[in-house]
């Protein structure tokens, strides 16, 4: 099935006002079959091979299915380098409350774990979170995983003037890291103190990811006091945990337990 065009949702006002990209396509949503959102990681989109696949099953089974792209991503407006934790939250948000009517399964990659989390939080208390899926989830990783990291002039570039940039792993333009990122990302920092999303939890994670260490899954699991939290690590996974074998095998039945698919 070729994508249809996408839809078009304005976030924030004035100067701050940008275009967000998404895709909704609708469905049952009950305590057995909810919907599903799909959160994108830093510099990525809802056409990659795993937003696709989930998008794939969940609509052939009549599952209501939601993907987005954050500002400065993919097909939505607005600049990468104006992209924050929080900016990318109210746009979350924003798609959340206008497509996710009933209970709604989360899934998030990477970034998209920490936009998880943090929506889950969020929404808490609206009773339509079922359940979280994250993929290499990175919750605090502006601090954790990217400033306690840097040498010396990655942080004096950042201080003087406002940026860095530093050779990208996935694509021919470098990763573009601000100030404003680095600072704003401390507002919302989530691994120093429980986190309670109120719902179960799947978290799958390779073992040989450069990125985001499976160590950071495993602090992320000793501040999660819900019972039903489980873990799967995947001994020779990476980062993006993309190939098809992680997508049939782990991805999809990971959905597959809260009734997608």
């Amino acid at each position: 099935m070729s994508e249809r065009d996408p839809q078009f949702l304005s976030v924030g006002t004035g100067d701050e006002a940008r275009q967000i990209a998404y895709r909704h396509e609708p469905g049952t949503e009950t305590a057995e079959r909810p919907g599903v959102i799909w959160l994108s990681g830093f510099r990525s989109d809802m056409l990659g091979s795993k937003a696709l696949e989930v998008a794939r099953v969940a609509r052939e089974a009549g599952n209501a299915v939601t993907r987005f792209d954050y500002s400065g991503h993919g097909e939505s407006g607005g600049k990468f380098i104006d992209g924050t934790i929080s900016r990318w939250l109210e746009e979350t948000l924003a798609v959340f409350d206008r497509c996710c009517t009933g209970p709604t399964v989360i899934v998030g990659s990477s970034m998209g774990g920490w936009m998880a989390l943090l929506l889950a939080l969020a929404r808490k208390s609206s009773g339509k979170v079922a359940g979280l899926v994250l993929i290499a989830p990175a919750p605090d990783f502006t601090e954790d995983l990217l400033w306690n990291a840097f040498p010396e002039e990655a942080r004096r570039a950042i201080e003087t003037k406002g940026v860095y940039e530093h050779p990208s792993d996935y694509s021919d333009e470098p990763d573009v890291y601000t100030r404003a990122l680095i600072e704003d990302g401390r507002k919302n920092l989530l691994l120093g103190a429980s986190i309670d999303p109120g719902c179960p939890v799947r978290i799958l994670q390779g073992m040989e990811d450069q990125d985001v260490p499976w160590e950071h899954a495993m602090k992320l699991v000793s501040r999660l006091p819900v019972s039903d939290v489980t873990v799967t690590l995947v001994r020779d996974g990476d980062h993006r945990l993309s190939r098809m074998e992680d997508i049939m095998n782990r991805i999809l039945p990971a959905i597959a337990e809260f009734g997608v698919g």
